[in-house]
């Protein structure tokens, strides 16, 4: 009897140690933001009591390499793919395989270029281009309707670039007054950022407010204004990232727009588990955003 019962407590065991649920995650780059992503999926991970295991590679902006690393995933049989897209125009063949291997995907943070997602995709993130409308609503009110702004883009082969500006210029059609003097891209670099402001200001350009892609961007541009002493140039930012929420207590950034890196990034873990589970979700899961100010971001600081 004792070693039937022993046989029994091996077989549940090994059972146990084959029934934790692998998770395949690809992002496009490992930088600021999507490091809180990735952090916000393991603590989430480790939470479950599903019992999940992460395997995060970073593709480096490499679609290539990004394909690589889902039919990795693929091959290795994992329960579900989650994606940070590379390349918002490069995700057909990522679905179309992850649908083929019958294997749950969830698109994290950047949305693909699609219309609708096939059975078994989803889409968790945030509306850019509302998030851009929000930012230049507040910098237009702090303007007065009027003046000369510079808008620092993301990555220009990332979507949240084009749709966080489309944004911005959504307003400005309401403020004939205000015109668009610079327009280059940051990368969605602190460093970046940085260097574009310092070379506008060598070339004697009059601005009253720079509109950031991002926290980061934002936070070199207003470095180089302080060093330089043009602190009365307005700079907004989006992401509400901690660096960022300390930009606006020291008075560097004017604005920010909080996208949740845990509502995102563990909701992305959520989806996932969900579809291994074959519950119907499809389609876009959206994350709420706010608008971060001098007058609010206590509320964001992370305890």
């Amino acid at each position: 009897m004792k070693r039937l019962f022993g046989c029994l407590c091996a077989l549940l065991l090994s059972t146990a140690a084959h029934a934790e649920l692998r998770i395949g995650v690809s992002v496009g780059q490992f930088d600021n933001y999507v490091s809180y992503l990735v952090q916000a999926m393991q603590d989430r991970a480790k939470a479950s009591p599903d019992g999940v295991k992460l395997q995060v590679e970073d593709s480096a902006s490499d679609v290539v390499r990004q394909l690589n690393q889902v039919e990795s995933f693929i091959s290795q049989k994992v329960d579900a793919i989650i994606v940070n897209p590379a390349d918002t125009a490069a995700t057909r063949k990522i679905s179309e395989k992850a649908s083929a291997a019958g294997i749950p995907l969830v698109y994290m943070n950047s949305r693909p270029e699609v219309d609708t997602f096939p059975p078994g995709v989803v889409f968790v993130g945030t509306d850019e281009r509302a998030i851009g409308q929000m930012q230049m609503e507040y910098l237009a009110e702090k303007m007065g309707g009027k003046g000369n702004l510079a808008i620092i883009l993301g990555r220009l082969a990332h979507s949240d670039t084009g749709k966080r500006t489309s944004g911005v210029k959504d307003v400005l059609a309401k403020y004939p007054d205000i015109k668009v003097v610079e327009e280059q891209s940051g990368d969605w670099q602190r460093e970046k950022g940085m260097d574009l402001m310092n070379d506008w200001l060598t070339k004697g350009k009059t601005i009253n407010a720079v509109a950031s892609n991002n926290d980061e961007m934002g936070i070199g541009a207003a470095m180089a204004l302080r060093q330089t002493g043009h602190q009365e140039i307005l700079v907004g930012g989006i992401d509400g990232t901690p660096d960022g929420l300390q930009a606006l207590k020291k008075g560097q950034l004017a604005v920010s727009v909080f996208r949740d890196p845990v509502a995102i990034g563990a909701g992305s873990v959520d989806a996932a588990l969900m579809l291994i589970k074959h519950a119907a979700l499809q389609g876009d899961i959206w994350v709420p955003t706010q608008l971060v100010t001098p007058d609010n971001y206590q509320q964001f600081l992370r305890k």
